[in-house]
């Protein structure tokens, strides 16, 4: 029956030391038969198909493991889409939506996503202001293949160009945002085993300080880049990086080094100061 089996789910991965028990377990079960969660709550009598119960159980074991429920479904939403992941991409945030919503407000004719994994940002932006022509990288280039069928099944594919690498050599952008590894080493061991043991190291750990990756970056996309649409000061480009808790100082600073001007920091919805933006 439906409330038996959440019940002992939810005590296993309790047990575990999953943060959200019950509400991993409803959403395994309502992947595993097909229901949505509403009645899964409305009929805990009801008994599973056996098939369904099997697939639930599969489920369960995999979470056990703490393997990610994004990766365990093969999908995570992202404003208003849904998006494919597995282990080869970083499981979108939400505050990573704050790249998105920078960009709606300025409406860019022309944006680089740099590290693009998923897709996420790339495509949201695309479908979220049609007119704007979308670039995307990364140096994974198994992160690209997620990136391009996301793009595919979603009819951005022609909307959206991916490129393989950091950051191309030339271009014509308006707007360059960045969601770049930004954990520090002695931060690595101190997170969940979810992140750890299951989403790709090399998009996450970025050096001593967590800033390597940024680095680099703002030597690439300085003002003087010929990344930018124009140097003209009445058209000015904008470059937003999304950082780590407690890195925006630092980001900042790094920002005003490499030429950046009229330099702000966005908070999230946890008041965490999570995205650094720099004019050209």
């Amino acid at each position: 029956m439906i409330g038996e089996a959440l019940a002992a789910s939810i005590d296993a991965l309790r047990a575990a030391g999953v943060e959200d028990p019950r509400l991993d377990a409803e959403v395994l079960l309502a992947e595993a038969t097909g229901w949505d969660r509403a009645a899964l709550a409305t009929d805990p009598e009801a008994e599973i198909p056996p098939p369904a119960a099997r697939r639930f159980a599969e489920m369960v074991r995999r979470r056990l493991r703490r393997e990610p429920v994004a990766y365990i479904v093969g999908r995570r939403g992202f404003r208003h889409l849904e998006l494919a992941v597995d282990p080869r991409v970083l499981i979108p945030r939400p505050e990573t939506e704050l790249l998105v919503e920078l960009a709606l407000e300025l409406r860019p004719a022309s944006v680089l996503d740099v590290g693009t994994g998923s897709g996420a940002v790339a495509l949201a932006i695309a479908a979220e202001l049609p007119g704007c022509a979308v670039t995307a990288t990364d140096t994974s280039a198994a992160a690209l293949e997620v990136a391009a069928a996301n793009a595919e099944t979603l009819g951005l594919a022609s909307r959206v160009r991916l490129i393989a690498g950091a950051v191309p050599e030339d271009g014509a952008f308006d707007l360059i945002v960045a969601n770049l590894p930004y954990v520090a080493e002695a931060e690595w061991p101190s997170l969940q085993p979810e992140v750890t043991e299951w989403e790709p190291r090399e998009a996450l750990l970025a050096g001593p300080d967590g800033l390597d990756a940024i680095r680099a970056f703002l030597r690439r996309v300085r003002p003087s880049s010929p990344l930018w649409r124009t140097k003209a000061k009445s058209a000015e480009g904008v470059v937003a990086l999304e950082v780590g808790e407690g890195q925006a100082v630092a980001v900042a600073g790094l920002m005003e080094e490499a030429g950046f001007e009229a330099i702000d920091v966005r908070k999230d919805l946890a008041g965490i100061e999570r995205v650094v933006v720099g004019r050209t």
